[in-house]
């Protein structure tokens, strides 16, 4: 399936649906994430040039809004707003699941974790083992990096580094980070570079 980028200044009149469905592309398919965008970011400005500067403006509203929850949860003593575990775990795990579940990967994610495939099982298995630990680190996160071509060892590598700095905080930001550094990439893969 071939898609293209419609150009970015039409965003603001496209439908709901048709919102969602770039959104999906340029992210991953989250209705959290989604309405999160459509709310804080079309309605708001349509005068975006670039799909560059629209990226950089959810990456902004993204971490402002994480900063705020993070705030709050920590004057009221509560637990963080869970809007933002839902948009982290619309990623999907790299190099699959311990866990029994029929997760298939969007085509954009299957062809980005190319580098991370293994003809070794041992290797696989390692990957999961990591996921798990890292699942069980940072409850309700799910990790999530710009795989870029990096290999599988730099990948886990990066995963142990972020088990062992042990900081939930740093992780939402990188993973926000992350999910719109893979935007900008999917974004000129998508629609070209006039759009960027």
């Amino acid at each position: 399936m071939s898609y293209t980028l419609p150009p970015v200044n039409l965003l603001s009149k496209l439908s709901r649906e048709e919102q969602t469905e770039i959104l999906g592309h340029l992210f991953e398919p989250c209705e959290t994430l989604s309405s999160f965008i459509v709310e804080s970011v079309i309605e708001k400005d349509s005068h975006h040039k670039t799909y560059k500067q629209f990226i950089e403006t959810v990456r902004k509203e993204l971490l402002e809004y994480l900063k705020n929850a993070e705030n709050e949860s920590y004057r009221s003593n509560a637990p963080i707003d869970p809007k933002i575990s839902k948009i982290i775990a619309a990623h999907p795990r790299l190099g699959g699941s311990s866990k029994t579940t029929n997760v298939k990967l969007s085509q954009h994610s299957s062809a980005e974790q190319k580098s991370l495939e293994s003809s070794s099982k041992e290797d696989a298995e390692k990957l999961i083992q990591l996921n798990d630990l890292y699942e069980s680190t940072f409850p309700g996160l799910r990790y999530v990096v710009f795989v870029n071509g990096r290999s599988r060892p730099v990948v886990m590598q990066n995963m142990k580094e972020r088990i062992d700095r042990n900081d939930i905080h740093l992780e939402r930001v990188e993973s926000f980070e992350a999910m719109c550094d893979i935007a900008l990439d999917r974004a000129r893969k998508l629609g070209g570079s006039e759009n960027l």
